[in-house]
Parts: structure tokens; C-alpha cells; sequence
């Protein structure tokens, strides 16, 4: 039997539908460049997957395409508008997986399921989300306005820093936290870490979109904490930031609403399909596929930038 949802997923849904229509009628893009660009909808689809199911960015999907863009004269996308688009495209992938792990909450306490796993509390769930973001959400609306930064720089040491957490994952999945019991309660110690951690989660969001729900989710799944509260808070704390931190995009008109309008409608349904499929993955799988995916897009983007 199939839980079902609270009344404030489908005010959600609904918001979200709501933003798409308005875009449609008053955001400006061509019909013909539509028609040129027409697979976008698939790349928002593997790109919303692959972002709700680890909790972390799926933006590297984009990058290769957008070059092809603009190497074969189709979009001269610039790289700020890589960035906005990434930012409005999550914002309808990150919200529906947002929705999806939070309504899975609520399912957990108040209905029995197959696949229950070990039980998140929903005072964790939201203690983490909370107290992030506290810290985080202000750091980027900051960064946003008054930041300027050497962003090569920058995304050298994140990748680098990505290398290191995504081999770490990889190793404790296998050799620390296999044959381990997953935690059931949220660790004093690891708040305090999660919070150390906010302020330059928020600060490297600004800059490329991702940060701060790969920091969030590659720390609870290393510290052995259940998929939905690792992946769930993730996409929560992504959404919060990317709906923010659009505003600021739309305001200063960076955003290529073409390639946004292709690709929310795909981004929002890879954000509903994760969920299921992150949980038939199970932990381990998970965990593994999580940590040669941040190994292999950090490569990837540090090759591709020199």
C-alpha cells in the first residue's frame, strides 16, 4: 500500500507548476533556438537524477553540453549564464527531490514500508537543515552581491578537496561502515562539524550552483548515516539555496532562459524518478556509485578548465 502524501508536497507541486507557467508567458527565449537545442528536457532529466540520488550537484552534466553549445555556434552561452541556468534549472529538480525525501520523512512515521530501513528522526532531519542553513543561506545571497573572486581558483581547490571526500566515502562504505549499523540518532559532534562546514558550503554555492549539499551529504553518508537523512537534507538544503539564490540571477539578468525553459520540465521529473531509485540502489551501492561520481566529474572539471 502506497503512503500518501501530506498536503503541503502537492502546495509544492503546485508552486512549482505555478513558476513554470509564469516563466513560459513573461521570460524571454526564441522558438526557433528551441527547436535547435530540443534535447535539453533529457539532459535536465539525468542531470536531476544524478543530483537527487547522491544529495550532491549534478551541474557537471551541463558543462560539456553547454561547450558543444557554444563551440558549434548555437548558444554563445557565457560562463555566468552557465551558472544561472544551473541555478533555475535546480531549482525545479532540487525542489520536486526536495519534496520526494521530505514527503519519505513523513512516510517513515506514519506508515509502514517495505523498504523502511533504519528510521531518520524527523528532529534530525530538520535540526541539520535548520542550522545549516542559518549559516550557509546568508553566506550566499552575500557572496552573490559582493563577492569577486578568482572563480578558477576557487573551483581548483574544490574539485581537489572533492578528490579527497569522494575516496574517502568510497573506503569507509567499504572497509569501515559495511558490516556497521547505520546511526539512528544525530551526533552532537557531527553538527557541530555540518556547521563548520556552512559558511564555505555557501560561499563556494554562490560561485558554481553546487557546494553545499555535497559537503552536507558526502559527511553524513561518510559518518554512516541512513540514505534518506543523508541524500533527503542534501536536496533540501540545495533547493533552499537555489531558489535564494536565483532572484539574484534573474535580477541582474543573467539567465539564458531558453535553455531553462527546455530543461526544468526534464530536471523536475529526474527529481521525482531519484528518489526510487536511489533507494533500490541501497546504501552500499549507493555510496560507491556517490563516491566515483564526485571522483570522476571533479577530474573531469579540473581537466576541462585548465
Amino acid at each position: 500500500m502506497i503512503a500518501s502524501h501530506p498536503r503541503w508536497f502537492y502546495a509544492g507541486l503546485t508552486f512549482m507548476a505555478a513558476g513554470y507557467v509564469a516563466m513560459l508567458a513573461l521570460a524571454p527565449y526564441q522558438a526557433d533556438l528551441l527547436l535547435k537545442i530540443g534535447y535539453f528536457p533529457f539532459i535536465g532529466v539525468l542531470g536531476a537524477i544524478i543530483a537527487n540520488t547522491s544529495g550532491t550537484g549534478g551541474g557537471v552534466v551541463f558543462v560539456p553540453v553547454f561547450n558543444l553549445l557554444r563551440e558549434g555556434g548555437i548558444y554563445a552561452i557565457t560562463p555566468a549564464q552557465v551558472v544561472a541556468a544551473s541555478f533555475l534549472i535546480q531549482s525545479f529538480g532540487m525542489s520536486m527531490g526536495a519534496l520526494r525525501w521530505t514527503a519519505r520523512v513523513h512516510e517513515h512515521r506514519g506508515a509502514e514500508l517495505e523498504d523502511r530501513g533504519t528510521p531518520v528522526r524527523t528532529r534530525d532531519y530538520w535540526t541539520v537543515i535548520g542550522a545549516v542553513a542559518l549559516l550557509s543561506l546568508p553566506t550566499m545571497l552575500l557572496t552573490q552581491r559582493f563577492g569577486q573572486f578568482d572563480q578558477h581558483q576557487v573551483l581548483m581547490a574544490l574539485k581537489s578537496f572533492s578528490i579527497i571526500l569522494g575516496s574517502v566515502l568510497i573506503a569507509s562504505a567499504w572497509l569501515v561502515n559495511r558490516n556497521v549499523p547505520e546511526r539512528t540518532g544525530l551526533a552532537r559532534i557531527d553538527l557541530i562539524i555540518l556547521l563548520l562546514a556552512a559558511i564555505p558550503g555557501g560561499f563556494i554555492t554562490a560561485l558554481f550552483s553546487v557546494g553545499i549539499g555535497e559537503f552536507v551529504a558526502l559527511y553524513l553518508f561518510i559518518r554512516h548515516y541512513p540514505i534518506l537523512m543523508a541524500t533527503g537534507t542534501a536536496c533540501v538544503l540545495s533547493a533552499l539555496h537555489v531558489l535564494s539564490g536565483a532572484i539574484w540571477h534573474i535580477d541582474v539578468g543573467h539567465v539564458p532562459w531558453d535553455v531553462v525553459v527546455l530543461a526544468a520540465p526534464g530536471a523536475a521529473l529526474g527529481g521525482f524518478l531519484a528518489r526510487p531509485i536511489a533507494l533500490w540502489l541501497g546504501a552500499l551501492r549507493l555510496k560507491t556509485l556517490d563516491g566515483f561520481w564526485i571522483i570522476g566529474s571533479s577530474i573531469f572539471l579540473l581537466l576541462a578548465s585548465r
